[in-house]
């Protein structure tokens, strides 16, 4: 059989009904029929097997792909890979195709820290897409590689300028200052109190930041006082 075959094969064999009905209310913009209902630790080992293929890019060309646990397995299977232009050209590859947040956040950027210089540069251009998926994974990578030890405040001006109307994209601005908030709070709180968020992004953030364990409660309290 071909790898399309297997898939197909192993989806149907690993559906769960429960779950595609709990998976389908946590991604609503997607059709319920789009997805199967397979659990993401059986997606994820399936993944590293699928990688070792000699014809898994049959599978990784065939886009878009039929349903939403093949586009998991593809994320799964771009984020393994070791170099760092065949990383960021598969991410380049699939990105257009990403539909929902959750695909879009399982495609991890990890493997992006070797070169944080270049990785920077390609979550700024990811962040000036016209596709929203696009925008909020470059985000996700500022949020993963840049809020420790390479932390620039610019950053935070950088992220609090993209200017959508996407939910999705303003979820993933929203969380990005709330873990801003938790590993830079000093800046983060600065930034806030400069009123430069849009009042949405900027309430959420701080209800994501307030809901943490790892914000010190006296700035819990603070943020509170700064709600828009």
């Amino acid at each position: 059989m071909s790898i399309l075959d297997d898939i197909a094969a192993f989806l149907a064999e690993h559906r769960d009904p429960a779950y595609q009905a709990f998976q389908a209310k946590l991604i609503p913009n997607l059709p319920a029929a789009s997805i199967i209902g397979v659990r993401t630790p059986a997606l994820r080992a399936y993944a590293t097997q699928l990688a070792k293929r000699t014809d898994v890019d049959d599978f990784l060309s065939a886009v878009p792909h039929r349903c939403f646990e093949e586009n998991q397995l593809h994320a799964f299977i771009v984020s393994g890979r070791r170099s760092f232009p065949e990383l960021v050209a598969g991410i380049d590859q699939f990105l257009p195709f990403v539909d929902n947040w959750a695909t879009c956040d399982q495609m991890s950027p990890r493997g992006l820290a070797q070169n944080r210089e270049e990785a920077l540069a390609q979550a700024r251009r990811w962040m000036s897409s016209d596709h929203p998926f696009a925008v909020r994974y470059g985000i996700g990578v500022l949020l993963a590689l840049f809020l420790d030890d390479a932390f620039n405040p610019r950053l935070l001006e950088q992220v609090a300028a993209i200017d959508s109307e996407e939910y999705y994209v303003n979820m993933m601005r929203a969380w990005f200052f709330a873990e801003a908030l938790a590993k830079q709070p000093e800046a983060a709180l600065a930034f806030l109190e400069s009123q430069a968020l849009d009042p949405w992004t900027h309430n959420k953030a701080i209800q994501k930041a307030r809901e943490s364990h790892r914000v010190d409660p006296a700035l819990k309290e603070r943020l509170r006082s700064i709600k828009r």
